[in-house]
């Protein structure tokens, strides 16, 4: 038996016996509470870093591009207050035709008017974990700076698992 097939075996066995909720961190992060300890979120602005916290414990961290000059990412206390999966902008998108096609671009739908016989479509923004209106984490491009309209951009994968980490209610903290 070669060694992948001999991995993935291990790792169901392992689901099976755990019930897949205590997979190590570096398989999607321990994030069961643990007598009183409760999931939390700290963004540190200047390090360009996200970290889920269990209790005073890191079980996940994940680089992310937050907002540029003139639309800067909030700091203070927050918490979650809505979740969305498949979640889309309100404001920032493109234009397109009936077929789906774009026919403007990167608009700001305050500012940039619609082309004829087009629609808007707001940007894709999956795994949506807001914590202030119009403010959240979700999965999106991560340049290595800060470049996003306010929000808090992660890879998929750590998205997915901040996503699924949080509940509402759940504390953000966002420090320069």
């Amino acid at each position: 038996m070669n060694s992948f097939l001999k991995a993935l075996m291990l790792f169901a066995a392992a689901c099976c016996f755990t019930g897949c909720e205590v997979i190590p961190t570096r398989l999607g992060g321990d994030v069961t509470p643990m007598r009183g300890q409760k999931v939390s979120v700290l963004i540190v602005l200047h390090e360009q870093q996200a970290y889920l916290l269990r209790g005073n414990e890191t079980v996940a961290s994940a680089d992310i591009s937050t907002g540029r000059e003139g639309y800067a990412t909030p700091v203070g206390n927050f918490q979650v207050i809505r979740k969305d999966i498949d979640h889309r902008s309100g404001i920032y998108g493109d234009y397109v035709d009936a077929y789906g096609r774009i026919v403007k671009a990167n608009v700001d739908v305050r500012k940039d008017s619609k082309p004829p016989h087009s629609h808007y479509l707001g940007a894709s923004m999956p795994y949506f974990v807001e914590f202030l209106p119009g403010f959240g984490m979700h999965e999106g491009h991560r340049p290595g700076y800060p470049a996003s309209h306010g929000c808090v951009r992660m890879s998929s994968w750590r998205a997915r698992q901040f996503y699924v980490a949080t509940k509402i209610g759940t504390r953000v903290t966002i420090r320069r």
